[in-house]
């Protein structure tokens, strides 16, 4: 289960309460061999090797309920090309590279990542919730 990062929370909160207008951005689903904490300052992503963070649309997330959501389509990132190491946390963040992190979880269970092998998030399996 993935909560909100610091950064987002004061972002809604700002909009909600009429501060700031705040437009959502497209995001991107990006991981983690770590724990990237509320402030991202843990994020440790792969580098090389083909990866890439995987853009989604408004429509590839299902309808909030019960306070949280979770995607609506399989989120799939490119084939490895090398290794990516043990992939333990997820991300989002607001661009394809550096950027705002959006939100961020752990994975119910590592996954090492070597060359051939292509991560993916089935439907339903990423959630983010508000905390």
């Amino acid at each position: 289960m993935g909560s909100f990062s610091d950064y987002w929370e004061d972002k809604i909160l700002d909009h909600i309460f009429g501060k700031v207008n705040y437009t959502p951005p497209n995001i991107y689903v990006a991981l983690s061999t770590s724990n990237p904490f509320d402030d991202a300052s843990g994020l440790a992503e792969p580098t090389g090797n083909a990866y890439a963070r995987v853009e989604t649309s408004a429509s590839g997330w299902n309808v909030a309920s019960g306070g949280s959501l979770d995607n609506a389509n399989d989120i799939l990132f490119p084939k490895a090309t090398g290794s990516w190491g043990t992939i333990t946390h997820f991300a989002l963040f607001d661009s394809a590279t550096e950027g705002n992190m959006l939100a961020h979880g752990t994975l119910s269970q590592p996954k090492v990542v070597d060359s051939s092998f292509t991560a993916t998030f089935d439907a339903g399996d990423l959630n983010i919730s508000l905390d």
